[in-house]
Protein backbone atom coordinates (compact mmCIF):
# COMPACT_ATOMS: atom_id res chain seq x y z
CA UNK A 1 0.00 0.00 0.00
CA UNK A 2 1.40 3.40 -0.87
CA UNK A 3 1.48 6.39 1.47
CA UNK A 4 -1.42 8.31 -0.08
CA UNK A 5 -3.69 5.27 0.05
CA UNK A 6 -2.78 4.65 3.71
CA UNK A 7 -3.59 8.26 4.65
CA UNK A 8 -6.80 8.28 2.57
CA UNK A 9 -8.04 5.15 4.30
CA UNK A 10 -7.31 6.53 7.76
CA UNK A 11 -9.10 9.76 6.78
CA UNK A 12 -12.14 7.83 5.56
CA UNK A 13 -12.28 5.68 8.68
CA UNK A 14 -12.05 8.68 11.00
CA UNK A 15 -14.26 10.81 8.74
CA UNK A 16 -11.60 13.50 9.00
CA UNK A 17 -9.30 15.47 6.77
CA UNK A 18 -6.09 14.20 5.21
CA UNK A 19 -4.16 16.54 7.52
CA UNK A 20 -5.81 14.96 10.57
CA UNK A 21 -5.12 11.49 9.17
CA UNK A 22 -1.43 12.33 8.73
CA UNK A 23 -1.22 13.58 12.33
CA UNK A 24 -3.08 10.56 13.74
CA UNK A 25 -1.10 8.07 11.65
CA UNK A 26 2.23 9.59 12.66
CA UNK A 27 1.27 9.83 16.32
CA UNK A 28 -0.07 6.27 16.45
CA UNK A 29 2.92 4.72 14.67
CA UNK A 30 5.45 6.69 16.72
CA UNK A 31 3.74 5.56 19.92
CA UNK A 32 3.47 1.98 18.66
CA UNK A 33 7.20 1.99 17.92
CA UNK A 34 7.86 2.86 21.58
CA UNK A 35 5.70 -0.09 22.68
CA UNK A 36 7.32 -2.74 20.41
CA UNK A 37 10.69 -4.40 20.59
CA UNK A 38 13.28 -3.00 18.20
CA UNK A 39 13.28 -6.07 15.97
CA UNK A 40 9.52 -5.90 15.55
CA UNK A 41 9.70 -2.19 14.71
CA UNK A 42 12.25 -2.99 11.99
CA UNK A 43 10.04 -5.77 10.59
CA UNK A 44 7.00 -3.50 10.57
CA UNK A 45 8.85 -0.55 9.02
CA UNK A 46 10.16 -2.73 6.20
CA UNK A 47 6.59 -3.20 4.94
CA UNK A 48 5.45 0.41 5.10
CA UNK A 49 5.94 3.34 2.69
CA UNK A 50 9.01 5.53 3.31
CA UNK A 51 7.20 8.44 5.04
CA UNK A 52 5.75 5.99 7.60
CA UNK A 53 9.08 4.19 8.04
CA UNK A 54 10.64 7.48 9.11
CA UNK A 55 7.91 7.97 11.74
CA UNK A 56 8.63 4.56 13.25
CA UNK A 57 12.30 5.55 13.68
CA UNK A 58 13.50 1.93 13.49
CA UNK A 59 16.87 1.34 15.04
CA UNK A 60 18.59 -1.96 15.75
CA UNK A 61 19.82 -0.38 19.00
CA UNK A 62 16.30 0.04 20.44
CA UNK A 63 15.67 -3.56 21.39
CA UNK A 64 13.65 -3.09 24.58
CA UNK A 65 9.98 -2.16 24.42
CA UNK A 66 8.53 0.53 26.65
CA UNK A 67 5.83 -1.11 28.79
CA UNK A 68 2.68 1.00 29.02
CA UNK A 69 -1.02 0.27 28.82
CA UNK A 70 -3.72 1.34 26.40
CA UNK A 71 -4.68 4.46 28.39
CA UNK A 72 -1.10 5.73 28.20
CA UNK A 73 -0.96 4.79 24.51
CA UNK A 74 -4.07 6.90 23.79
CA UNK A 75 -2.74 9.78 25.92
CA UNK A 76 0.54 9.82 23.97
CA UNK A 77 -1.27 9.69 20.62
CA UNK A 78 -3.55 12.56 21.73
CA UNK A 79 -0.59 14.69 22.79
CA UNK A 80 1.39 14.02 19.61
CA UNK A 81 -1.58 14.54 17.26
CA UNK A 82 -2.95 17.55 19.15
CA UNK A 83 -6.41 15.99 19.61
CA UNK A 84 -8.55 14.89 22.54
CA UNK A 85 -8.41 11.31 23.79
CA UNK A 86 -11.63 10.26 22.07
CA UNK A 87 -10.27 11.37 18.69
CA UNK A 88 -6.93 9.72 19.51
CA UNK A 89 -8.62 6.40 20.36
CA UNK A 90 -10.72 6.49 17.18
CA UNK A 91 -7.68 7.47 15.15
CA UNK A 92 -5.60 4.66 16.61
CA UNK A 93 -8.35 2.17 15.72
CA UNK A 94 -8.37 3.50 12.14
CA UNK A 95 -4.58 3.27 11.90
CA UNK A 96 -4.54 -0.31 13.25
CA UNK A 97 -7.19 -1.35 10.73
CA UNK A 98 -5.31 0.29 7.86
CA UNK A 99 -2.04 -1.18 9.11
CA UNK A 100 -3.54 -4.66 8.99
CA UNK A 101 -4.37 -4.12 5.31
CA UNK A 102 -0.98 -2.59 4.49
CA UNK A 103 1.31 -5.33 5.82
CA UNK A 104 1.60 -8.99 4.93
CA UNK A 105 2.98 -12.29 6.07
CA UNK A 106 1.51 -12.37 9.55
CA UNK A 107 3.37 -9.22 10.53
CA UNK A 108 0.21 -7.65 11.97
CA UNK A 109 -0.24 -10.66 14.26
CA UNK A 110 3.40 -10.33 15.35
CA UNK A 111 2.76 -6.70 16.28
CA UNK A 112 -0.48 -7.45 18.13
CA UNK A 113 1.03 -10.25 20.22
CA UNK A 114 3.32 -7.66 21.85
CA UNK A 115 0.37 -5.63 23.13
CA UNK A 116 -1.42 -6.47 26.40
CA UNK A 117 -5.13 -7.26 26.71
CA UNK A 118 -6.16 -3.71 27.52
CA UNK A 119 -5.37 -2.76 23.90
CA UNK A 120 -8.22 -4.94 22.62
CA UNK A 121 -10.67 -2.06 22.23
CA UNK A 122 -8.32 -0.43 19.73
CA UNK A 123 -7.04 -3.55 18.02
CA UNK A 124 -10.04 -5.89 17.74
CA UNK A 125 -11.86 -3.78 15.14
CA UNK A 126 -8.81 -4.27 12.91
CA UNK A 127 -9.00 -8.03 13.33
CA UNK A 128 -12.78 -8.38 12.86
CA UNK A 129 -14.21 -9.71 9.64
CA UNK A 130 -15.43 -6.81 7.52
CA UNK A 131 -12.92 -4.35 8.96
CA UNK A 132 -11.63 -3.37 5.53
CA UNK A 133 -13.05 -0.42 3.66
CA UNK A 134 -14.13 -2.61 0.78
CA UNK A 135 -16.24 -4.86 2.99
CA UNK A 136 -17.52 -2.27 5.43
CA UNK A 137 -18.82 0.06 2.76
CA UNK A 138 -17.10 3.18 4.11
Amino acid sequence: MNYDTFIDQVAQRTRGSSEDAVALSSATLETLAERLTGGEVLDLAAQLPKPLQVVLKPSPRTEAADRFGAAEFVARVALRAGVDETAARNGARAVFTTLREAITGGEFDDVITQLPRDYREMVEPAMAPGATLRRSGL
